[in-house]
């Protein structure tokens, strides 16, 4: 499980450090490919029917349906490969660093007694949902800020496998469904903000302030 978790950190990174919008939507993929292998993971060692679904849904969705959709949507729209950064892939690096230095010692504060492994998972689930939250906040396009947001619900969904081993069977399909027709909506909606003002770039919306 902890390979699994580790490779998942590797990829939240890359997507806090790239620089364009292909590979931070790779990023986001192979971050989903390593959940669904720690889900299947888990759905083996617990013989779980309900998670060998929900690792099936995840394939489908996060690892091959969102991405292409997304990758689809920035060809359509001739996007620029730059994503927009607000600081440099050096300091978002040391930033992440920060980040990852703090949510552990957070969970070694808020799981005393706790194993390393429990520890670790509730560590790097915390990170990812953060370093989502850092790609929403420092980054200039709105697929790029999507990609955040979709980061931060792994992180959730990380935090829910790794402890809990699960969520109830209902309330999972019900999150899968919802970030789907999320990510479709957003999808549609940065299509049309393109093409009336021809560009994504949320930072040119100040020119919008009274």
């Amino acid at each position: 499980m902890n390979l699994f978790l580790a490779c998942a950190l590797i990829m939240t990174a890359k997507a806090v450090t790239s620089k364009r919008v292909t590979a931070l939507i790779n990023a986001f993929m192979l971050q989903s490919l390593c959940l669904f292998a720690l889900v299947l993971y888990t759905g083996i060692k617990i013989r779980s029917a309900d998670l060998y679904t929900v690792a099936g849904l995840m394939l489908a969705l996060k690892v091959i349906v969102i991405p292409v959709f997304l990758q689809w949507v920035a060809k359509r729209i001739n996007i620029e490969e730059n994503a927009g950064l607000y600081v440099n892939p050096l300091i978002s690096l040391l930033l992440a660093g920060l980040l990852s230095i703090f949510c552990y010692e957070f969970s070694l504060k808020l799981l005393p007694g706790q194993g390393a492994a429990a520890v670790f998972s509730f560590a790097v689930s915390l990170l990812v949902v953060f370093e989502g939250m850092f790609l929403m906040v420092f980054r200039k396009k709105a697929i790029a800020q999507v990609i955040g947001l979709l980061v931060m619900e792994n992180g959730l969904f990380l935090c829910a496998v790794s402890l809990c081993g699960s969520m109830p069977f209902i309330v999972e399909i019900a999150i899968f469904f919802d970030v789907f027709v999320c990510v479709m909506v957003m999808g549609v909606f940065i299509y049309r903000i393109n093409e009336l003002f021809t560009h994504i770039d949320v930072n040119k919306l100040t020119s919008l302030k009274g």
